[in-house]
């Protein structure tokens, strides 16, 4: 296992980290069934990360993770505490809540997070997460009381990431990225500012949609060339452990055309690379509408489909209307965005009931 330094903290972390979700138990849609480990079993393979090296592991609060937060506390019982590195995260905003949360996240870990997240922060919150009295002031008085190691900001939207970044009261961020997803992480490698920070990278293996696509070789050792601190990965079996961390993985270089080029072996891509550069004057994300087609046609159907159904008619309408295309003059892979908003239009229309209560009637 190798290891890179944690920003400024002074930490060092492995280059491979845990994430949790897959252990929790329950029915959660987007997991497969093998998932939802007894705490033996999830402790085990927690365990079985540690003996390869690994020292981050990320988790977050019940309502999120479920009980993976009170699995991840187990395990820390096993292991000399300061040989590890645990990290949590709640998705409140303003102080009061996120202070609560960080005492009820210390009572379910059995000990202090050493980082702790305000999580998927986004424009419509940011403000008061950073502003006086929210998340990110909490999180400030909870690390000098000692009730926490260092303060966090978690999200997928580049701008929140850089605010953070210029903010000294913010020592770690977290964001995602991977082969396809790579235009923030390629925002992030080209400013100065969050060389200061430590980075946790996420979604690596896009929720586990590119493993097929490319081996799990090649996702690992496609983002090995970025400056991130610690990649985590989605563990949720022993096999899936050995896979991230039983080996060394080269870093390997990928053009985003190799990777375009790779999944038109099983569909037509969207070719966005989630840089978020394509600012929409009406407010709709395309970037996010693009991943969720692209997500749709790599196998989960069930969520994709839901998420496109919720803004598609409005984006739709605009993007017909709108005759300035400020978000085409942005896109750094020159993308026809209303042909592909048609496109995706046309595939959410194409029957209003979700997947899953279609197969259910069926």
């Amino acid at each position: 296992m190798r290891y890179r330094d944690l920003g400024k903290t002074g930490l060092k972390v492995s280059e491979i980290g845990f994430g949790t979700i897959p252990i929790l138990s329950g029915n959660v849609p987007v997991l497969p069934e093998y998932f939802s480990p007894d705490t033996e079993t999830a402790v085990a393979i927690l365990r079985k990360a540690y003996d390869h090296g690994c020292n981050f592991y990320d988790t977050a609060i019940l309502e999120e993770y479920g009980d993976a937060e009170i699995k991840l506390g187990e395990f820390a019982k096993t292991v000399d505490r300061s040989s590890i590195i645990l990290s949590d995260k709640a998705r409140f905003y303003s102080g009061a809540e996120i202070y609560r949360e960080v005492v009820r996240s210390t009572e379910h870990l059995g000990t202090r997070p050493d980082i702790y997240f305000v999580h998927q922060v986004d424009e419509d919150n940011a403000d008061e997460v950073f502003g006086k009295y929210g998340a990110l002031d909490a999180l400030c008085d909870l690390k000098r009381e000692g009730k926490i190691g260092y303060t966090g900001i978690a999200s997928h939207y580049y701008n929140v990431l850089y605010r953070g970044a210029k903010d000294p009261r913010v020592d770690v961020l977290q964001g995602s990225g991977n082969i396809l997803e790579r235009g923030m992480l390629d925002r992030i490698r080209q400013e100065a500012a969050f060389r200061e920070k430590g980075f946790i990278l996420n979604k690596v293996f896009a929720a586990g949609l590119l493993i097929g696509p490319f081996s799990v070789a090649e996702l690992i050792g496609g983002i090995l060339g970025y400056p991130f601190s610690c990649a985590i990965l989605g563990i949720g079996t022993f096999a899936q452990e050995k896979d991230a961390f039983a080996t060394e993985y080269p870093r390997l270089d990928f053009s985003f055309e190799d990777v375009v080029e790779r999944l038109r072996e099983s569909f037509e891509p969207i070719r966005c690379d989630r840089c978020e550069k394509c600012v929409c004057p009406y407010g709709h994300e395309i970037h996010t509408q693009f991943r969720q087609y692209n997500y749709y046609q790599l196998g989960k159907e069930y969520w994709a489909i839901r998420k496109l159904q919720m803004d598609i008619e409005q984006t739709y309408a605009h993007c017909r209307s709108c005759e300035d295309r400020v978000c085409m003059k942005q896109c750094g892979q020159h993308i026809y965005i209303p042909e592909e908003i048609e496109k995706i239009y046309q595939l959410a229309s194409s029957d209003r009931t979700p997947i899953r209560q279609r197969q259910e009637s069926s």
